[in-house]
């Protein structure tokens, strides 16, 4: 159990165990933000502990009870499976090594060409991330969010709170394109529709990003749409445009204009350090959502509903016939391969 990178036990105990003399000292939550964070790490490094021994545990025992009696490997077969995805769960832990792979995300979505069509499945991306995080145990928040004419959204921005959620939703990033018969075409055509999904870490509140007023355009509207009781309704939503870059932020969550304002200033500070860690500012059209090309041939992966089922990525070639299953958020599969390609930060 010390092999090194994920599966290093000793070291983690040893974090362990620093962690929690931290935790324990006088003023520790002088900082709460601090503290928050290392409380986060030290539920996360318990976690893989618990996971790797456990596991190692489990197979040893396995593999006692095959060389006692080889013939019980029939009895065990279904337990062998559940290991099996044991294992494949923890192999992909082992990929999560890019610089802000720990991070919570900000995951946009946008419908793309199509009208009704788009925002339709617009809406079904939506809800398939939602079903993703609840399966993975993060909370959501929804920060902002504009609604089709007739049916489904036109946009919508979440934000994931959950161990490694940037490290998984970084394999979502691009275009994804729909092929069905529309429920919306009185002929039953086939139709294409696309949404565009952008991925941003959610880095600390103290990161260093400064922002000029004479850069920023700060629109101040009505919120609407979907959320329920928790988007507001009053003239407190706030839109800012960064404008060297064209980025626009938009939240409409919190209770109060001030509130929206420092989470979409937040938001906005996240995506230029990211850009500006990756250096690659003069290749921003590609890297925004804003200006992601959400039309034919630009997709990262398809989903095909007729004349046949088939979710493919073009990426990685990774495919399943089980298009329900995805669309009911079973994206690790995906999630996986794409991170055994290689780094894709």
């Amino acid at each position: 159990m010390t092999s090194g990178g994920y599966f290093d036990v000793d070291d983690k105990k040893t974090r362990i165990t620093k962690l929690e003399k931290q935790l324990a000292m006088v003023g520790f939550w002088d900082d709460k933000d601090q503290a928050e964070k290392k409380v986060s790490e030290l539920s996360s490094l318990k976690n893989q502990v618990t996971s790797a021994v456990d596991l190692k545990e489990l197979i040893d025992t396995y593999q006692f009870y095959l060389a006692e009696d080889p013939s019980a490997l029939t009895e065990i077969a279904g337990d062998l499976d559940n290991l099996t995805k044991q294992v494949v769960n923890l192999e992909l832990l082992t990929y999560f090594n890019g610089e802000f792979d720990n991070s919570n995300a900000i995951l946009e979505i946008n419908s793309g060409a199509g009208g009704t069509e788009a925002n339709d499945w617009a809406d079904m991306i939506r809800r398939m991330y939602l079903r993703w995080a609840s399966d993975k145990g993060f909370k959501v928040n929804i920060l902002s969010e504009t609604k089709g004419e007739e049916v489904g959204i036109k946009s919508s921005c979440l934000e994931i709170i959950g161990d490694k959620a940037y490290g998984y939703l970084k394999s979502e990033n691009g275009v994804h394109r729909l092929v069905r018969l529309s429920p919306f075409d009185s002929n039953n055509k086939r139709h294409t529709s696309f949404a565009g999904v952008s991925t941003t870490p959610l880095l600390d509140t103290e990161i260093n990003v400064e922002l000029n007023d004479k850069d920023l355009k700060i629109d101040v509207f009505r919120s609407g749409g979907a959320g329920g009781q928790s988007v507001n309704t009053t003239d407190s939503a706030v839109r800012i445009t960064h404008l060297p870059t064209g980025i626009v932020v938009t939240c409409q969550n919190e209770r109060s204009q001030l509130s929206n304002k420092e989470t979409a200033l937040k938001i906005l500070k996240n995506k230029l350090y990211k850009l500006a860690k990756e250096k690659q500012i003069e290749d921003l059209n590609e890297l925004k959502q804003g200006n992601l090309d959400i039309n034919f041939g630009s997709q990262i992966r398809s989903y095909v509903m007729h004349p046949y089922s088939l979710v493919k990525d073009v990426r990685t070639n990774h495919e399943t016939s089980n298009i329900s299953k995805v669309l009911d958020g079973e994206l690790d599969p995906f999630i996986f391969a794409y991170l055994k390609e290689g780094s894709y930060d």
